[in-house]
């Protein structure tokens, strides 16, 4: 493999993304025999920037909309959903890392700007108060990307001091603060090496903790009026829009892989090539036009979180909610176009020298993230259709 170097903007770097797609791809195999992303692939896309998406310009960073996010992710996901995923996560967590005080930024950054940043949304972590902080105990699962990280985000609940509850947070912490354990053994998105973090009575400055009530409104501990707009969008629509890129991804893997197989016979019939059936074509146009109407069901989403923080102004609830539908139902649909795809192309895809059926796999196991279950979306945006004022009795990560 040449030698990569930093792309100079998003164009370039997902120019760079389709050139090392070949090598992406052929380590996927072994990456998900190893549970983790080859360093290899992790190398090649360090040094080309491809972690660096979300990252203030100020460290180097493309300092990238969530449209370039996506799009980032779903160019790496079409050569390995599980390096994909991982990027994602990485540029999400990056994101995150952004909003908070320039303090916590140059904890992260400051000595190395290629740090990378993982993300535990879930509030396992239990907390009590301290002078400048907190102290924080628990473990966090489904931590993706973990095996390449330096740091994390990981979510806890904060208490006052009398011990009552406070509110939930995400926390950042070094990983030589933490404790981590090998639990990541599933029948998709293997090398993503979503394993455990465990925390026994680690400190966490207040610099460095990040309020889920007021990251809800769109009030960030980091925002000064210098604040690139960027750094100013909605909290939960960008960190649910984020999840869609990398499946958007794997769909198109798919895709190519079928047409790719299509000068082979159908078994039993007289066709000798699948390009010749009519119901062979009309089974990928479907599935293609499946995959585009994810990818702008994906793009409005990311237009009315950029567009808004572009303008100052906050997305109302009505908005928030539509984007949780969003995503969603863009997972869903990938899922229905996979699942045409694997009926064209045939029984050979499910072969385990086949790269479809990890692709599928991959996919399959993406789209049951929690906080993308298609009902979930489509019950919050239809309580917000209705006027209704309960879905926040559903969930406030709205």
């Amino acid at each position: 493999m040449a030698e990569q170097t930093l792309a100079a903007d998003i164009p370039s770097l997902l120019e760079k993304i389709d050139e090392l797609r070949p090598v992406l791809e052929a380590n996927g195999a072994k990456g998900e025999t190893d549970r983790r992303v080859l360093q290899e692939s992790i190398d090649a896309l360090d040094a080309i920037g491809a972690f660096r998406v979300t990252q203030p310009k100020k460290y180097g960073g493309f300092q990238g909309l969530s449209q370039d996010h996506v799009d980032v992710a779903r160019a790496v996901g079409r050569g390995d959903g599980g390096t994909g995923w991982i990027t994602a996560l990485i540029n999400m967590a990056g994101w995150l890392t952004a909003l908070l005080p320039d303090e916590a930024q140059e904890d992260v950054w400051g000595e190395d700007p290629n740090t990378k940043v993982t993300v535990v949304l879930a509030t396992n972590g239990k907390t009590r108060r301290v002078p400048g902080g907190y102290i924080v105990s628990g473990e966090w699962g489904y931590a993706s990307g973990s095996w390449h990280a330096e740091w994390s985000f990981l979510g806890a609940e904060l208490v006052d001091e009398d011990g009552n509850f406070d509110d939930a947070a995400q926390l950042l912490i070094p990983r030589t603060d933490l404790g981590y354990k090998d639990t990541w053994f599933v029948a998709g998105m293997r090398s993503s090496g979503s394993n455990t973090w465990v925390a026994d009575e680690v400190f966490v400055p207040d610099h460095r903790v990040l309020r889920g009530t007021p990251a809800i409104l769109g009030q960030y501990p980091g925002t000064t009026e210098d604040t690139p707009a960027v750094y100013r969008a909605g909290w939960i629509p960008w960190l649910n829009v984020i999840l869609a890129g990398a499946q958007l991804g794997i769909g198109r893997a798919v895709l190519d892989k079928a047409i790719a197989g299509s000068s082979k016979p159908i078994a039993y019939t007289s066709i000798a090539h699948k390009s010749d059936s009519v119901a062979f074509q009309l089974d990928i146009a479907k599935a293609a036009l499946t995959l585009d109407s994810a990818d702008l069901m994906i793009a409005q989403a990311c237009r009315e979180i950029d567009e808004p923080a572009a303008a100052g102004v906050y997305p109302d609830y009505l908005t928030r909610a539509r984007n949780r539908a969003y995503v969603g139902w863009a997972a869903e649909t990938v899922s229905k176009a996979i699942e045409m795809l694997l009926t064209a192309h045939g029984s050979g895809g499910f072969a385990e020298v086949n790269s479809i059926q990890r692709f599928w796999r991959d996919q399959a196991v993406a789209a049951r993230h929690a906080f993308i279950l298609p009902a979930l979306g489509y019950e919050l945006y239809g309580k917000a259709l209705l006027g209704r004022e309960d879905g926040d009795t559903v969930t406030p990560l709205v």
